[in-house]
């Protein structure tokens, strides 16, 4: 486990593949950690630098206070941590949180990336405020086990829910939000209550690939129609039989659409 000191706070994250490859930073959902792109992380570092990291105050990375676990501040971690690394212009690969920041950084700092890969995300408000407040209040009281359920619908779809083929994925995905402490209602708290960002789609300059799972509670496919409606170029794709957690979820699709998406690109010679 490697950890780096950037914006006041302490970052957990695994850098693999050559240095002089494109990079490739993957930014994980609410709730996860760098566990969330290791099939990703393992079919594409073979060619890229694939960076993954841990959200300030989740997984490995440090802790902080709800005022400063703000969408603004994670985009502004995402950004010192690119800067600190030397892996601009990159590729960014954002789920769902790890998308609130994506688009951020596309709309604000296009210096740093060369493209952006956005997953189950929003621009908008959060529209199940009201639900995800009572979920904050419950966690921070009592921890995950009286919530679990609604966690798993908000995060797996119908197919992973339900098909035993997905069983292990669905165990794995369990296992991992059992064990996250009353803490993370901090973070949580702070998806229900960020800014929306729609006025600033307009500004991206950078390629966007914005991919939307059929099967997807949180954020369904308008949401994901609505950045593409929204953001000069963006491109969207639709995956089917999959939620909200795609990378884990479909994870050969997910490989396929970041394999497409970076063959795509002028990278141009390695540095």
């Amino acid at each position: 486990m490697a950890v780096i000191d950037v914006n006041g706070t302490t970052l957990r994250y695994e850098d693999e593949g050559p240095r002089d490859g494109h990079a490739v930073v993957m930014s994980p959902s609410m709730f996860f950690d760098v566990r969330m792109f290791e099939a990703q992380a393992a079919a594409l570092s073979d060619r890229f630098r694939v960076v993954r990291y841990d959200h300030r105050g989740q997984g490995e990375s440090a802790r902080d206070v709800r005022e400063r676990l703000d969408m603004d501040t994670l985009a502004e971690d995402a950004a010192a941590l690119i800067e600190a690394l030397d892996l601009a212009p990159c590729t960014f690969v954002g789920n769902s949180m790890g998308g609130f920041v994506g688009l951020r950084l596309a709309a604000r700092r296009p210096d740093l990336l060369a493209s952006a890969v956005l997953m189950g995300t929003s621009a908008d408000v959060e529209e199940q405020a009201e639900a995800m407040d009572g979920l904050v209040e419950v966690l921070a009281e009592q921890g995950i086990e009286p919530v679990l359920d609604g966690v798993l619908h908000f995060m797996m779809g119908d197919t992973t829910l339900t098909d035993p083929s997905r069983a292990e994925v669905l165990a794995e995905v369990t296992a991992l939000l059992r064990s996250r402490t009353p803490e993370y209602a901090d973070a949580a708290w702070n998806i229900a209550h960020r800014l929306p960002v729609l006025d600033e789609l307009a500004s991206i300059s950078v390629p966007v690939l914005v991919v939307a799972g059929t099967e997807d509670h949180t954020y369904p496919p308008p949401k994901s129609q609505q950045i593409v409606d929204a953001t000069p170029g963006a491109v969207l794709e639709v995956m089917e039989r999959t939620g909200h957690v795609h990378a884990m979820e479909n994870p050969d699709a997910v490989i396929d659409v970041l394999e497409r998406h970076l063959a795509g690109l002028d990278l141009g010679a390695p540095a």
